[in-house]
């Protein structure tokens, strides 16, 4: 039997989690249900039903308990109400052990108060012993697991939140990203855009999220049209390109000039260009004599040896015959 797997979420933007739902197989999108999970069991919003089951997770999935009560969902309210004054506790006290670069950034309660994570951010790549603050947080929260967790720069400004690097009030990782994907250089390199660090930089402090959204289809585009340097023939004649516009599916090419004359550089489309160095061949190839006339087995009138035409001297048998089996006959005077 196929299970029922639903996605869960548990913040607003947040990563979308599978479960087991074959237990309550009635569950619809927009309710909200207890699930159990690595850090306990959690209260989340049912956003996905899958109509297929997705690869199976290492160790299956986590089961969805029950329904969310009203109850939960009023408990949830309440201790989300005391996040603020734990994380300020928490503040205070990592001031007071003097741990240097650590950020206390945010406290987190479960649904009904029996966890509570403290998120930290360090700058420092060295391993951070926390061991004294989680532990004089537990004295100060006695009926609550305390867990210290450490966030990566782009987490930390999802957090914050604010203005994005490109002017936008509210940044993407904050308004519409569930998940991080990977960036590398290439991806800006391949578009063209500025390496400039303060152009592809975020407010995060690591390349942007959005390099990634148009990348695909640049690679797509440009392997429709001819590299950089490449060199090409446009309607007003040769040239080299030297820049490529993908998404206009046109290429900037420098005409070619007679020496002493400054090089014309004109935007062309790609069906107006055709590459030179496959019309070069093609001359070369039909310039060259054929390599098969010798065996007789082509009528395409070239001689290899000769460059004349089988017309002009007909091939003769041993005997001094010609093809037709008669001997030539002798001039008379």
């Amino acid at each position: 039997m196929q299970p029922t797997i639903i996605g869960v979420r548990f913040t607003k933007v947040g990563k979308v989690y599978h479960f087991d739902s074959t237990s309550m197989p009635d569950v619809n999108v927009g309710e909200y249900v207890i699930v159990d999970t690595a850090r306990g069991k959690h209260l989340g919003e049912v956003v996905q039903k899958m109509d297929e089951a997705p690869p199976q997770p290492e160790g299956g999935w986590k089961n969805v308990e029950r329904r969310a009560t009203p109850r939960d969902l009023l408990l949830q309210q309440h201790w989300q109400t005391r996040q603020t004054e734990a994380m300020i506790n928490c503040r205070a006290r990592s001031s007071e052990l003097d741990l240097g670069d650590v950020k206390i950034v945010s406290a987190e309660y479960n649904y009904d108060g029996t966890r509570l994570a403290f998120l930290f951010s360090t700058e420092s790549e060295d391993k951070v012993d926390l061991k004294s603050l989680k532990k004089d947080m537990q004295k100060l929260h006695p009926n609550t697991q305390i867990e210290m967790r450490q966030i990566g720069p782009r987490d930390l400004a999802k957090l914050l939140g604010g203005m994005g690097a490109c002017g936008i009030e509210t940044r993407c990782c904050s308004k519409f990203l569930t998940d991080f994907s990977p960036i590398s250089i290439k991806m800006a390199k391949e578009q063209g855009i500025s390496l400039t660090p303060s152009e592809i930089t975020g407010m995060c402090g690591r390349l942007r999220c959005c390099l990634i959204y148009e990348y695909e289809q640049y690679v797509e585009a440009r392997k429709q049209l001819p590299k950089r340097n490449k060199r090409v023939v446009t309607p007003k004649g040769e040239g080299k390109v030297l820049d490529v516009l993908p998404l206009a599916d046109k290429v900037m090419v420098a005409i070619d000039a007679p020496e002493g004359e400054r090089s014309q550089i004109m935007t062309f489309a790609r069906e107006e260009i055709e590459p030179w160095d496959e019309l070069e061949a093609l001359r070369r190839k039909a310039e060259a004599p054929c390599d098969r006339h010798e065996g007789g087995g082509c009528t395409c009138g070239k001689d290899k040896s000769t460059n004349e035409s089988p017309k002009d001297s007909s091939p003769k048998d041993g005997g001094g015959r010609d093809n037709s089996g008669n001997k030539p006959r002798k001039n008379r005077r």
